[in-house]
């Protein structure tokens, strides 16, 4: 009995210590349930509405529709479409590949040039979203610098933001994003044993071959966390887009995230904007599970 007695005054107790372990983190929690779990759950259900911006009285409840209308519309087609050339042209092949190649070339240059290519790329990272992109508006407008540029080298101009708005908004997120990619590849490279490059480079292994079979596998997991954060980011660009084109000419430049704004506060779709938000979530959850997947494998 009295060893029960025992564990019966233990139990209370050892839950009670375990509750005021916990206790410094109640508040942080119900911060993050009222303002982010809130919120998230409330555009859950706004989804499944009608809802609008102006002209209604009441909003109903429609289940589904908004995503099928979303998936018969031409113009989310295109918009998805979009997204992935943008994600591809100005994450994975441009920021990626362009932050890897600055760092490996900064790994072998001297001080000053390291200290100046890194405040270039890292000015051009900080600069916010809205001014970056006047500045590629600016770039690539018709009466612009590039133009000028051909024009001086004797070179045919054209209307860039018309004829290629999506190159235009993909290389203007390469010039403003590049700096994240390299800083990553730059702390990766450093942690690579120098005693295994030289071994390499003494069996014969060329730039090519050592870059393929050594510095690559090495850094896999960097390159995983790398693509997935810059993916990421990319999948939510805005500003960028919006002060460049507004996601024309027409809907040529128009990503997910320029159309979810033209309906949901262009068009007062709140309903319908917010499914097409959800549904990019999707979008980058997939995106995730696929580079987790790829991190969680052994080198």
């Amino acid at each position: 009995m009295s060893g029960a007695g025992a564990a019966r005054t233990t139990r209370p107790r050892n839950g009670l210590q375990h509750l005021l372990r916990w206790s410094p983190l109640a508040p942080a929690t119900v911060i993050l349930l009222l303002f982010l779990a809130g919120p998230i759950g409330y555009c859950v259900y706004i989804a499944f509405t009608d809802t609008q911006l102006t002209g209604q009285e009441s909003a109903s409840f429609v289940g589904l529709a908004n995503f099928r209308h979303a998936f018969a519309d031409d113009r989310f087609r295109n918009a998805v479409v979009l997204t992935l050339v943008f994600t591809v042209l100005s994450s994975i092949l441009g920021q990626n590949t362009l932050g890897l190649a600055l760092a490996g070339l900064m790994q072998r240059a001297s001080r000053p040039v390291r200290a100046l290519t890194g405040a270039v790329v890292i000015t051009a990272w900080v600069i916010p979203e809205i001014v970056a992109g006047f500045l590629l508006y600016t770039f690539f407008e018709r009466r612009g610098t590039l133009n000028a540029l051909l024009e001086w080298l004797h070179l045919p101009t054209q209307n860039w933001l018309f004829t290629l708005p999506i190159v235009a908004v993909s290389f203007a997120n390469v010039w403003r994003g590049t700096a994240f990619s390299m800083l990553i590849y730059s702390a990766a490279l450093a942690e690579i044993p120098q005693e295994v490059t030289e071994s390499a480079q003494m069996d014969g292994a060329g730039g090519l071959k050592r870059l393929w079979h050594i510095t690559l596998p090495m850094i896999r997991r960097s390159i995983g966390t790398n693509l997935m954060l810059n993916t990421l980011q990319t999948l939510s660009v805005f500003g960028l887009i919006w002060a460049m084109t507004r996601g024309g000419p027409g809907n040529r430049s128009q990503t997910l995230p320029v159309f979810m704004y033209d309906q949901a506060f262009m068009k007062s779709l709140i309903g319908y904007g917010t499914a097409v938000a959800l549904l990019l979530l999707v979008v980058g959850a997939l995106f995730s599970a696929v580079y987790l997947r790829l991190m969680r494998e052994e080198v």
